[in-house]
């Protein structure tokens, strides 16, 4: 029988630590906050397309369609877990809402002025609820009867619509290694021609042990950079590092209609989906490995020698992926799921780490951590003190 992987408190231990706000924001003042956008050079990007018609899926804990930066981006889904916390309830929904509105923030109030942009803010969101919040009492239940959520939540978002799916979260303890069922699922959407994003790991203090969905053949692996474009401490650092994005002081919104700036690789896999997702609205032909290779060729600030496991190729660029794209054919890179020239070979399986002999998947409903610590409380409402708040592991 197999046992599920141990639950991931390295990942998010110092997470837990919790800032005070230096000066209280208005929503107005939530886009100063967002280097990013900035960062990521969207503003060159949003001048071919803004993500109009293409669909990312969100594989996490749920996402609040209420919420006033994503009504109206957010489209039906599905729930592979099945009980757990509700609408309404604290933990459900913090963490997938928070990436959908990276990917897909359109801001709300006169002119849309106020709230979260996203990368990709006229791309549509695709929730499908894999993992339950660490705060939710049906976790450990989920934990032992949900172990095969994440790669069904794969196959069926590939199935149903998703021209990108989003994975900001997974298994970096020790004891990680590679799962046939995801393995299999991933390489069903690559063939699908699906792009898969997932975030890179949050084991740079904790021995940069390998993370997986992010270590699978074809997926695009994010690390996460500061507003300096230095690598995050918290980053992991390994083979399959493909580009890097903002992974600090992130400001993310949340079902409580607060703001609160986070950390964490999930946040700089999101800000990569919405880059994959502008690439996908203007180029809709395009391969997953044109995709990925693509954003290797014009990611900028590429370290010494071109690549390192630290930010992989560099800071990824969407406008200037786009620029490249439009040279292409889209049947120029086609290759298989597993094709080395495009995706490297994967894992080796001699140097992973010991483990159990079986384990069930990075989410096992409850069991991964979705790769992103919420930390610092911002704003509720157009006035009205900042506030400290417990910080939540996300």
């Amino acid at each position: 029988m197999r046992t599920p992987r141990p639950f991931l408190v390295a990942a998010v231990a110092a997470a837990l630590t919790v800032a005070p706000a230096a000066t209280a924001y208005a929503d107005d003042g939530i886009r100063v906050q967002q280097w990013g956008l900035a960062a990521m050079h969207t503003s060159q990007a949003w001048e071919t397309t803004k993500g109009k018609g293409v669909t990312v899926a969100v594989l996490d804990t749920g996402v609040d369609s209420s919420h006033p930066d994503l009504a109206g981006n957010v489209i039906e889904g599905k729930d592979m877990v099945g009980f757990g916390a509700g609408r309404g309830d604290r933990p459900w929904a913090r963490h997938g809402t928070a990436m959908a509105g990276i990917i897909a923030g359109h801001g709300h109030g006169p002119g849309r002025g106020d709230g979260v942009l996203g990368i990709a803010p006229q791309a549509k969101i695709l929730p499908v609820r894999v993992i339950l919040e660490d705060g939710d009492p049906a976790r450990k239940k989920a934990r032992s009867t949900r172990g095969n959520a994440l790669a069904e939540g794969i196959r069926w978002a590939a199935d149903h619509g998703a021209d990108v799916i989003n994975l900001s979260l997974g298994d970096d303890s020790k004891s990680a290694h590679p799962e046939p069922a995801e393995d299999a699922a991933v390489q069903y959407a690559l063939k699908k021609g699906v792009a898969v994003v997932a975030s890179a790991g949050n084991g740079g203090k904790l021995g940069d042990h390998v993370s997986y969905p992010a270590a699978y053949p074809g997926v695009i692996a994010a690390t996460a950079v500061d507003e300096n474009g230095e690598r995050a401490a918290f980053s992991t650092r390994r083979w399959y590092a493909t580009v890097a994005a903002p992974g600090d002081d992130i400001v993310i919104a949340d079902p409580d209609g607060e703001y609160y700036e986070g950390w964490g690789t999930s946040a700089a896999s999101a800000f990569v989906s919405g880059a994959v997702a502008l690439l996908r609205a203007a180029h809709p032909d395009l391969t997953p490995a044109q995709l990925k290779q693509l954003l290797e060729d014009t990611a900028r600030d590429a370290p010494a020698g071109g690549r390192d496991d630290s930010r992989g190729y560099g800071l990824v660029d969407p406008a200037a992926a786009l620029t490249r794209a439009g040279k292409l054919k889209p049947e120029g890179l086609r290759a298989s799921a597993y094709a080395p020239e495009y995706f490297g070979g994967g894992p080796d399986p001699a140097e992973l780490d010991e483990g159990p002999a079986g384990w069930v998947g990075p989410v096992a409903g409850g069991t991964g951590v979705a790769l992103l610590a919420a930390a610092v409380y911002l704003w509720r409402g157009r006035r009205g003190p900042a506030r400290r708040r417990p910080g939540l592991p996300l």
